[in-house]
């Protein structure tokens, strides 16, 4: 009797332990999904389109979480969130790459032909064309980094960046070191005080540079050009890269391979961009469904 009783216990035990199991497993598979992404344009866009086509489409529930580039990098090798869609490489975000390729899993690019540097109007003064038909002689007449130096007055020695822990801000000042441009300070903000007086300048036609990067709606709304790099301190074009946390594709099978299918051109990012800086009266999530609604066979090719 009581060697029927142990088994009894044991196989209970079992039993217990595995449905225990499996209910965990169930509710870990069910849990949201947790995307990091910074306050960028191209960030926020990504970020909501994804969570828009993942809930829309597969009823998986998506939390957008909003931190810096640094804690964005931290929290995905960690697994404190699921999945980062602004990883800007090769360059740009190459330190945080070294730092944590070992613990997450590269989706590969989902945006190509990204860009960034130091960024300039390029708006003529009074009329745009002259009386012969040639386009007006923009009011800045720099075209290199080269030529910051020589123009440090006009651009009162200074350069409008933005978060201090994004990757262009480290460009900045190498940039800054390589072209001998010692005089000059970088300014910490964001990308809405850096847009904000950029907005400024060019209604005051004064001069300035900032740090810029494309996809941006900034690039449709006024006519802006980057500055010459013949150092190559910035880089040739980049890719913006998926980076999951490690165990995710075990966890949410169907949710990893929508995101390994993610990619979009900059002019489809630019689209939901210039609504979401246009269109105030709708939440980000609304335009995302909008955007889903305008591209649906783009929508179809991730599923």
């Amino acid at each position: 009797m009581k060697d029927s009783i142990t088994r009894w216990f044991v196989i209970a035990a079992v039993v217990f332990l595995a449905s225990a199991g499996a209910d965990m497993k169930s509710a870990h598979a069910a849990d949201a999904l947790s995307i990091g992404y910074v306050e960028w344009s191209s960030s926020i866009a990504s970020a909501n389109i994804v969570k828009a086509v993942i809930q829309e489409e597969l009823g998986h529930p998506v939390e957008l979480k909003r931190m810096e580039a640094d804690e964005m990098w931290e929290s995905v090798a960690e697994g404190s969130v699921d999945v980062i869609l602004s990883a800007w490489l090769p360059l740009t975000h190459e330190h945080y790459m070294q730092e944590y390729r070992a613990q997450v899993d590269d989706l590969g690019p989902n945006l190509k032909g990204a860009r960034i540097g130091l960024v300039v109007p390029d708006v003529t003064v009074g009329r745009q064309t002259g009386g012969r038909g040639e386009r007006a002689r923009p009011y800045i007449t720099a075209e290199s980094i080269e030529d910051l130096e020589q123009y440090a007055d006009k651009f009162r020695r200074t350069i409008v960046g933005i978060d201090p822990e994004a990757g262009i801000m480290k460009k900045a000042h190498e940039a800054a070191e390589a072209y001998g441009l010692d005089e000059y300070r970088i300014i910490d903000g964001s990308e809405v005080s850096m847009t904000a007086e950029l907005s400024n300048a060019i209604r005051q036609q004064r001069w300035m540079v900032v740090t810029g990067w494309t996809p941006h709606w900034m690039f449709a709304r006024w006519n802006l050009k980057f500055l010459e790099d013949p150092k190559n301190v910035f880089g040739d074009a980049e890719q913006i890269h998926t980076i999951a946390r490690k165990g995710l594709q075990q966890d949410m099978p169907r949710v990893y391979e929508v995101l390994g299918n993610f990619n979009w051109t900059p002019e489809e990012a630019s689209h939901y961009m210039i609504w979401n800086q246009a269109d105030h009266g709708m939440y980000p999530y609304e335009k995302a469904q909008r955007w889903m609604r305008t591209y649906p066979e783009r929508v179809q090719e991730w599923l």
